[in-house]
């Protein structure tokens, strides 16, 4: 890494070489704390892009009064009628009304390290043929300040080689393997010019936003994984994964994405035979979720085929036989421990 970051005193606050885009929805718990981590920044040449999603409780107050305050750098947008269009439409609109040449994104429930810009600025300044750069982020409970969630903060492996530059579509594949974690948007950074007119799909309005521009980032452009770590990736009840995994949508949504995936991959004319097989695996595996977490427990132990037998019996069995069989199974176990 021979370039050095460009002074930010030798550029205008209207000329700012990072536009940072923080979409919210009824984010008044955290906003405050994520904005306040962007100004907290060592490296100072940024804007940032509130993107009200049609809030309707006090986070529009908040970033009205950020954007007064700090008008040079930061500005307020939000949908014609404060309408509710979902965190992909919030990220693109954000994204064209950009000024910089690099675009982070920084969900307003999340939080930066102070040196994420500056570092990942110097990374995207010494390889200008990334299109995307990210880093680990921490699974962040702790924020709760009980003791008990102290021990829960980690981070999760990265499942390839940090420090590498990855050629497309090799990361894609490894996404759908499983064998590398989905970045968080908070550790990202974009180069746009390379990036070029890649947007986020809007009929995606709450989750899998994400893993569905990355797809397509990944079969187009270089990503360069960093080793570094840079932001805190906020782990609560109320966040949308953590709402649609507790309402049983998760595996639904997930197959969205994938059926999506395959129609975009098709489009685009992608025969990659690594990707094809990673994908189909992945959509058989959801499709058929039940069947799998069986056949999981199949490869166990034989000592623990007594378990899948009841799991198996529980699930197709009239309830009736599976009481006689519970009283059964608890009958012959008192006996052998005779």
């Amino acid at each position: 890494m021979n370039r050095a970051v460009v002074p930010s005193s030798t550029r205008t606050q209207r000329d700012p070489r990072v536009s940072v885009v923080m979409p919210f929805l009824n984010a008044q718990q955290f906003i405050q704390e994520a904005i306040d981590s962007v100004r907290a920044q060592t490296y100072s040449s940024w804007e940032l892009l509130l993107v009200d999603d049609g809030s309707s409780d006090g986070s529009t107050e908040i970033a009205l009064r950020y954007a007064g305050q700090y008008p040079r750098q930061i500005r307020y947008l939000v949908h014609d009628g404060h309408e509710n269009r979902g965190i992909s439409a919030s990220l693109n609109r954000g994204i064209h009304h950009a000024a910089g040449e690099y675009i982070a994104l920084l969900d307003a429930d999340d939080v930066w390290l102070p040196q994420k810009l500056e570092q990942q600025v110097v990374i995207l300044d010494s390889y200008p043929e990334v299109g995307m750069l990210y880093g680990a982020a921490q699974y962040w409970y702790s924020w709760t300040g009980k003791p008990e969630d102290r021990e829960r903060d980690c981070i999760p492996q990265y499942g390839v080689q940090p420090n590498t530059l990855l050629q497309p579509p090799k990361l894609l594949t490894l996404f759908l393997q499983g064998a590398a974690p989905v970045p968080c948007p908070c550790s990202v950074l974009l180069r746009r010019k390379v990036i070029g007119a890649i947007t986020f799909e809007e009929s995606f309005r709450r989750i899998f936003t994400d893993q569905v521009f990355y797809a397509k980032v990944c079969l187009k452009v270089p990503v360069f994984v960093s080793s570094e770590c840079w932001a805190r990736y906020r782990k609560h009840p109320a966040s949308s994964c953590a709402v649609v995994g507790r309402t049983g949508q998760l595996n639904a949504a997930r197959l969205i994405f994938l059926d999506w995936l395959a129609k975009y991959l098709t489009q685009q004319g992608v025969d990659d035979p690594e990707i094809w097989h990673a994908l189909r695996h992945k959509q058989r595996r959801h499709r058929h979720l039940t069947l799998y977490r069986l056949l999981e427990r199949a490869r166990h132990p034989v000592a623990q085929i007594d378990g899948l037998s009841k799991l198996i019996a529980r699930r197709i069995l009239p309830p009736p036989i599976h009481s006689w069989l519970k009283v059964h199974w608890s009958q012959v176990g008192s006996s052998a421990r005779q």
